[in-house]
């Protein structure tokens, strides 16, 4: 895992315990997994709308900023329930070689 990615998951991890007065993450975690997921949800649909922007002829670096925040708030989701970056790295790795459309008719025989 990157060292930032490795970093941000320490951080995420120390700061479930937090207070909620000390950080914004530590806040999430205190209102809990719906607040978290209405997050995850709000930052999908500005990314998804800075990308349509993008495409015709916005500013990129929209898209960037809002992807940061959907991957932001995902780990926190992640971070919430018990999982890292990691984990999801292990599952893309695992998926790696494999074709997209053989990894889904795999997951639908399970």
């Amino acid at each position: 895992m990157s060292d930032l990615l490795t970093a941000l998951t320490q951080v995420l991890e120390a700061r479930k315990s937090a207070s909620a007065d000390s950080s914004y993450v530590a806040s999430l975690h205190a209102k809990g997994l719906n607040k978290i997921l209405e997050k995850v949800g709000e930052e999908s649909v500005e990314t998804i709308l800075a990308a349509k922007d993008a495409a015709n002829g916005g500013d990129k670096r929209d898209l960037v900023y809002e992807t940061a925040d959907l991957w932001f708030h995902s780990l926190v989701m992640l971070s919430h329930l018990d999982l890292t970056a990691q984990d999801v790295l292990d599952e893309l790795a695992r998926r790696f070689d494999l074709s997209g459309l053989e990894e889904k008719a795999n997951r639908n025989k399970s």
